[in-house]
């Protein structure tokens, strides 16, 4: 008789515990936003001239221009004052110096 109540009482907490591990816990979701300024170049993508010459930030080489081009990719960047130059074999197509703060999306125009 002992038995059979202590048998009971196991299969009863045993039914207990994976009821209780089924329950889902409580979760906090977090996310990371950049808030790094971004620059990007407005120009004819259908020049491949344009689209292969080299992006200077500050002196270092960050790519090609076709791959930021307006609406379909961007650079970020540190904030603060920046010498963007973009150069096409010898010759320069750009040469500016710019401030851009966080959040701040900023487009160049490159004829």
């Amino acid at each position: 008789m002992v038995a059979k109540k202590f048998m009971a009482a196991s299969l009863l907490a045993f039914f207990l515990i994976g009821l209780t591990g089924c329950v889902q816990m409580p979760t906090e979701r977090q996310g990371v936003v950049d808030l790094r300024p971004q620059i990007s170049f407005r120009f004819n993508p259908a020049d491949v001239r344009m689209n292969d010459a080299r992006v200077f930030v500050d002196g270092l080489d960050s790519g090609r221009m076709g791959d930021y081009l307006d609406g379909q990719g961007s650079l970020r960047i540190l904030p603060g004052t920046h010498s963007i130059r973009i150069v096409s074999g010898s010759e320069v197509l750009l040469e500016e110096r710019a401030y851009v703060g966080d959040g701040v999306s900023r487009p160049f125009i490159v004829k």
